[in-house]
């Protein structure tokens, strides 16, 4: 892949919101909305890795499903090669699903008990029209082959597979139509330590042979420091910071991010780092707080931070953080060089 094609943006997330309905009462109205997703924008460059990071319910696989449209947004756009995925009818849609799959986090329950592997893999070739079942079955064996299994598995069933052989399968589906961009929602939290590596090493290797671009959603920042380009980091339906793996990982802006990294545990037991704990209970999506929503959580609020929210804007070249505190602590910082010289 040529360097100007690898700066090619592919996905555009542009202002996604999505909120699902609380409904309560006799007639059922609309009593409040789950602000799942609240404003988020990215872009995602053509055969880059870009990880989504944060705690369970911050709205990351929410993300991931809606870009998709397996779930409807409330409000956004999302721009694939420049087509606008939420404006497009039944039959184009259709058409870019090839474009666009998803390997999902338990890969027991998103395949058929009753049915061969084989067909699950090849399910997606009937629907986008390949009736030639001798095509099909050589795409199913080359898939099966290119994720570590063999021909005679295609003829047994999800049962007789462990976990990390059910999420090559799950790998394997997404793969046979050849698609561009795949949304990987925590594709090995629920795997052993030692299978996770081989299923990672396998997306890396899958991704370099076929060109292909990942959003790889997860909650384990090891996970995500392997095999990531950039990460996003998500709070209670906000990303509020984005930048290169080793930006993120050696210089974090937000403290959110800053509490996320120092719960890492490091290999070596002589080795202290110092904890960043945060008190109190991630606050409910239903209302979540004015101004900053991690303020009632951050150790370095400050008044501003609890009446107006700050946007996501570029502190460092490079570097997107949502954060007051980081801002006016970059701006000191360069006005004392410029101070000096003067």
């Amino acid at each position: 892949m040529s360097s100007n094609t690898k700066n090619e943006t592919l996905l555009e997330v542009r202002n996604l919101v999505k909120y699902f309905p609380i409904r309560g009462g006799l007639f059922q109205r609309v009593v409040a909305q789950v602000k799942a997703v609240d404003n988020v924008s990215f872009t995602v460059k053509r055969g880059e890795t870009l990880g989504l990071v944060g705690e369970s319910g911050c709205g990351k696989t929410t993300v991931g499903r809606t870009i998709l449209r397996l779930i409807p947004a409330t409000g956004g756009q999302v721009l694939f090669e420049g087509k606008d995925v939420f404006k497009l009818d039944g039959r184009a849609m259709k058409a870019l699903r090839k474009d666009m799959q998803i390997i999902f986090q338990d890969p027991y329950s998103s395949l058929d008990p009753r049915m061969p592997i084989g067909e699950s893999i090849a399910e997606g070739l009937m629907v986008h029209g390949m009736r030639d079942a001798r095509k099909r079955n050589e795409i199913v064996i080359e898939m099966l082959r290119k994720v570590g299994l063999e021909e005679y598995h295609a003829r047994r069933y999800p049962h007789e597979f462990s976990g990390g052989q059910r999420q090559r399968i799950g790998i394997a589906r997404a793969l046979a139509l050849r698609p561009k961009f795949i949304v990987c929602d925590e594709p090995v939290s629920a795997l052993d330590v030692s299978i996770q590596s081989q299923v990672l090493n396998l997306l890396k290797d899958l991704q370099a042979e076929f060109g292909l671009t990942y959003l790889f959603i997860a909650h384990n920042l090891s996970v995500v420091e392997h095999i990531s380009d950039r990460v996003g980091v998500m709070y209670l339906g906000k990303l509020v910071e984005l930048t290169d793996r080793e930006t993120l990982f050696r210089d974090p802006l937000h403290p959110y991010t800053k509490a996320l990294l120092s719960a890492i545990p490091i290999p070596d037991p002589t080795v202290k780092r110092e904890r960043m704990i945060l008190q109190g209970d991630v606050p409910s999506p239903v209302n979540p707080p004015r101004g900053c929503r991690f303020h009632t959580r951050c150790p370095f609020a400050v008044d501003k931070c609890r009446v107006e929210e700050p946007p996501l804007e570029e502190l460092r070249p490079g570097h997107l953080a949502a954060c007051w505190v980081a801002k006016e602590q970059l701006a000191a910082q360069h006005a004392q060089p410029a101070a000096a010289a003067l």
